[in-house]
């Protein structure tokens, strides 16, 4: 017997079908899901390293292993270099040392195999360099061992260390923080001095300002710098 056209699905007919059995399919998920912890968290010459460095760090200094590079910089102009987010969303550092009290970041740690001679790796390791560099976070970079001994862990990270070798140094320490903005009558706000974009005029609703005007960074809570408002020249 031979079928007309109206008995045919047709080509759009036939493709919500397969659609169909398809979304189907990926609707019935096992009953146990296939997910295991991995062993491997860290390689060998990782875990030898953290050891090694959490022995000596000290408390005043926390230690992150395998930190997503997209949690540690942010793109200040974000709608403009959409390009240079995805260039760190799917990277990771080896380790990153924090500060105790505050967790801000003050050293990127890496550790250096063989794979870091290929041309490719040696691409992005000056893009991770420069990327660090702009952001003001210093890094360290080790090759990579089997094993570590204290010297070989502790020696090269003792220039990144002040006096006391529990107090990792800040990028900014050295450098005489900028606290107040010269707003000339022209500007409606003053640029963030760690972003260079306009901040944004806000009202702390808590704590001992609440009530009080300051001048806030459009990227918070990414950068948390705050100016205070110049009363001669209010922001428009």
């Amino acid at each position: 017997m031979v079928s007309t056209d109206a008995e045919k699905p047709g080509c759009l007919g036939y493709i919500l079908g397969v659609l169909r059995k398809l979304l189907g399919r990926e609707s019935k998920l096992p009953t146990v899901l296939p997910y295991k912890v991995r062993d491997d968290f860290l390689s060998p010459s990782e875990l030898s390293y953290y050891k090694v460095l959490s022995s000596f760090i000290g408390p005043n200094v926390t230690i992150f292993p395998k930190v997503r590079l997209a949690d540690i910089l942010f793109v200040s102009r974000p709608n403009e270099n959409i390009g240079f987010f995805n260039r760190i969303s799917k990277r990771h550092v080896d380790f990153l040392l924090c500060d105790a009290v505050n967790l801000k970041p003050t050293l990127v740690i890496e550790l250096d195999d063989l794979s870091h001679s290929r041309s490719n790796r040696k691409e992005k390791d000056s893009f991770l360099d420069e990327a660090l560099a702009a952001a003001g976070l210093p890094i360290l970079r080790v090759t990579a061992r089997r094993q570590y001994s204290r010297e070989e862990v502790i020696d090269p990270l003792l220039p990144f260390l002040s006096g006391s070798k529990n107090e990792a140094v800040s990028p900014e320490a050295d450098v005489e923080v900028e606290t107040t903005a010269q707003i000339s009558p022209k500007e409606s706000s003053p640029l963030c001095p760690k972003c260079e974009v306009p901040m944004v005029l806000r009202i702390a609703s808590k704590g001992a300002h609440k009530g009080s005007s300051f001048y806030g960074c459009q990227n918070f809570p990414n950068c948390r710098n705050v100016l205070p408002v110049n009363t001669g020249h209010p922001a428009g």
